[in-house]
């Protein structure tokens, strides 16, 4: 057997200090998930990690001239990080249906496909998931398989670099760490200035785009490289180890990472990191790695995967089945003692066992079916109950909704002449399997006159088909809560032939006093406003707080963006904002069933008694509208009107309701428009 070269061993040796970081990684994940609500780097550590190890044992491989076997290496990874996954996968959708409210279960379920498929990052992506706002919200149970779903796609992608790399080194004969260093310095540099673009232009995507994440993989591979060649003495070691962990364990403390994660800032957590592995083993009893070389904190990282994975679905539960989403100190302390236990019995009963089954390792196609047949498990079941769901869900509504315009007149049961001439016992609707599609949707994008000539930053400019000698041109600005009261405004534009185009910017007031993000957008919208130039401008004159009556104000800088129009000959009509409720109004629709009165909340908890923007009244141009009296009529905000449900969650009305607003809407809006 021939004697290992020099190279192979600077490339091997169990490292204790990187085991010790897996484990203060994932803890910042939990702590930070549970306690704080904010992102902690732990998750970017695990990605470099990863990258770090993975390229370790190619290099070895290309040192030892063995073949790199890259189908080998996929299903052995694949076959390692199946079991505890699926497991989770499984448990999660057990805990979803029995203690879930019934929206969520038809709004999460099809996540657990996208997981056991490695792919719920961008399908976190198309649904415009926001991260931060899981402190805020019942998020998704699988939410956190994002990171996995990245890592899994790098694990497919990473080995043909070293394939083409090999294939470079044959041809050229250079050596391949000096190849993979330019490579993978490539990668970086390209994929960080894409994480910083995308990071500014679109940050709810850039978190879970897998290009703008590729640069901490490559980080974590550059760093392999080079660690070997990095030898600080002694005392310099301790220095750099405890830096690095100072550093990390304070990012997210110090740090409010909204809004520019995983731009450069990603740098903090991960440069702290690697500060920690170049350090190495200081040989010192002062170092960071004696801490980390720990026997308990080893123990711990041998868990650290089944932790992450575990530790999501059961904060997720308890916030589900107590209403609570802010947990108390001493329910988080009893959530992460039971976390942990339950990812050192997974680790210990299910993941270390299938480690060490010969059987499945002995060939390729043994490994294959065991893959085979963990996706099988994973996906086969649910796909047939969600198909099944689907369908039957499909069939119900189709037959309701043929009798839709007689038997849930929603908001025009509030007119003063209505007379209910529907069938008794009629079901309501949408049901709340259908809530996910209850989005208002905006027909086309903007073209012709109406293309934006600038950058509107993170809004969107959407229009009606083209009208045909149109009597107006409106154009609607504001954010989700102007998406969905387009269901009121959309027939009414229709049958009064106005051209309406759409400025949307999610979570955005109109207004330059806003967060960063926002002010860019408003002024971006502010400007194409005036470049267009139309009769007629409709936004939100109001933004409502969470069951606070008295945080209700007008969007800050709100004048800064209005009086060029009014200036500039444009009406503007002030809509004033839905209400924001503390639990969504459907959870208790969907408990309360037959007894809906105790779903109602007083509109005083959540409007001011006076609606702020009328101080703006005596503004020539300018035009204030209240439908508050639709939605919560009798000074009461009830969860169902006229057999419609109002609600689709906390704060955004069903666009099955706001469409049935319209002809009780129709003349405060014609006249606010047209006068």
């Amino acid at each position: 057997m021939p004697a290992r070269s020099t190279t192979t061993s600077l490339y091997s040796g169990f490292r204790p200090e990187v085991q010790g970081l897996r484990a203060v990684a994932v803890l910042m994940v939990v702590v930070y998930h549970i306690f704080i609500g904010r992102v902690s780097g732990g998750v970017d550590i695990f990605l470099l990690i990863s990258a770090f190890f993975m390229t370790l044992s190619f290099v070895r491989k290309f040192d030892d001239g063995r073949p790199l076997a890259i189908g080998r290496y996929w299903l052995h990874t694949f076959k390692r990080l199946l079991p505890v996954a699926i497991g989770t996968i499984g448990i999660t959708l057990f805990a979803l249906v029995k203690w879930f409210p019934e929206w969520a279960y038809w709004a999460y379920r099809g996540e657990a496909l996208a997981s056991v498929f490695y792919l719920e990052n961008w399908q976190l992506a198309a649904n415009q998931a926001d991260y931060y706002a899981a402190g805020d919200s019942l998020a998704s149970p699988f939410q956190h398989f994002w990171s996995l779903s990245v890592q899994g796609q790098v694990f497919l992608a990473w080995p043909l670099i070293f394939a083409l790399t090999a294939l470079i080194c044959r041809k050229t004969g250079r050596r391949p760490v000096r190849v993979l260093a330019w490579v993978f310095g490539s990668i970086f540099v390209a994929s960080l200035v894409f994480s910083i673009y995308l990071t500014h232009a679109n940050q709810q995507l850039a978190y879970f785009h897998t290009s703008a994440r590729a640069w901490e993989f490559a980080l974590g591979s550059l760093l392999a490289l080079a660690i070997p060649f990095v030898r600080p003495v002694k005392w310099r070691r301790v220095a750099l180890g405890w830096i690095g962990f100072a550093g990390m364990i304070s990012c997210g403390a110090v740090l409010d990472v909204q809004g520019v994660f995983p731009g450069w800032i990603a740098l903090w957590p991960l440069g702290s990191a690697a500060a920690i592995m170049a350090a190495g083993q200081s040989g010192s009893p002062l170092g960071v790695d004696r801490i980390l070389s720990w026997r308990p904190v080893q123990r711990l990282g041998d868990s650290a995967y089944a932790l992450y994975l575990v530790h999501w679905p059961i904060l997720a539960t308890f916030r589900a089945v107590t209403d609570q989403i802010h947990v108390p100190p001493l329910a988080g302390l009893v959530l992460i003692a039971g976390s942990i236990a339950l990812a050192i019995t997974l680790t210990k009963l299910v993941d270390e066992p299938l480690r060490r089954w010969k059987w499945s390792e002995a060939t390729n196609r043994r490994m294959a079916i065991v893959v085979a047949g963990w996706l099988c498990i994973g996906a086969v079941p649910s796909g047939i109950w969600i198909n099944y769901d689907s369908q039957r869900l499909r069939a119900e509504t189709e037959q309701a909704r043929m009798q839709f315009v007689r038997n849930n007149p929603g908001a025009q049961s509030l007119m003063s002449d209505f007379v209910y001439e529907g069938e008794p016992g009629a079901p309501v609707l949408p049901k709340v399997g259908e809530l996910n599609r209850q989005w208002v949707s905006f027909p086309e994008q903007c073209s012709a006159r109406f293309a934006p000539q600038n950058d509107l930053g993170a809004g969107e400019c959407w229009q009606t088909p083209t009208a045909f000698l149109p009597s107006l041109t409106v154009v609607v600005v504001g954010n989700s809560h102007t998406q969905q009261l387009l269901g009121t405004l959309q027939p009414i534009a229709a049958e009064r032939n106005w051209q309406l185009v759409i400025l949307h910017s999610p979570g955005c007031s109109f207004g330059l006093g806003g967060p960063e993000p926002c002010q860019q957008t408003s002024a971006a919208f502010s400007q194409y406003l005036l470049d267009v130039n139309p009769d007629v401008v409709i936004t939100l004159a109001t933004r409502t707080e969470v069951e606070n009556a008295a945080g209700e104000r007008v969007p800050d800088g709100f004048a800064q963006v209005i009086d060029p129009l009014l200036d500039a000959g444009i009406s503007v009509v002030g809509l004033r904002d839905t209400p924001r409720f503390a639990s969504a109004p459907v959870d208790c629709f969907a408990r309360a069933n037959e007894s809906l009165d105790e779903c109602s909340v007083p509109l005083e908890q959540m409007q001011a008694s006076a609606n702020p923007a009328r101080a703006w009244d005596e503004r020539p141009g300018f035009s204030n509208v209240d439908l508050s009296d639709l939605y919560c009529p009798k000074d009461e905000c009830p969860v169902v009107i006229g057999n419609v449900l109002v609600w689709m969650d906390h704060d955004h009305l069903t666009q099955d309701y706001a469409s049935t607003m319209a002809v009780p809407a129709r003349n405060r809006i014609v006249t606010a428009v047209e006068g």
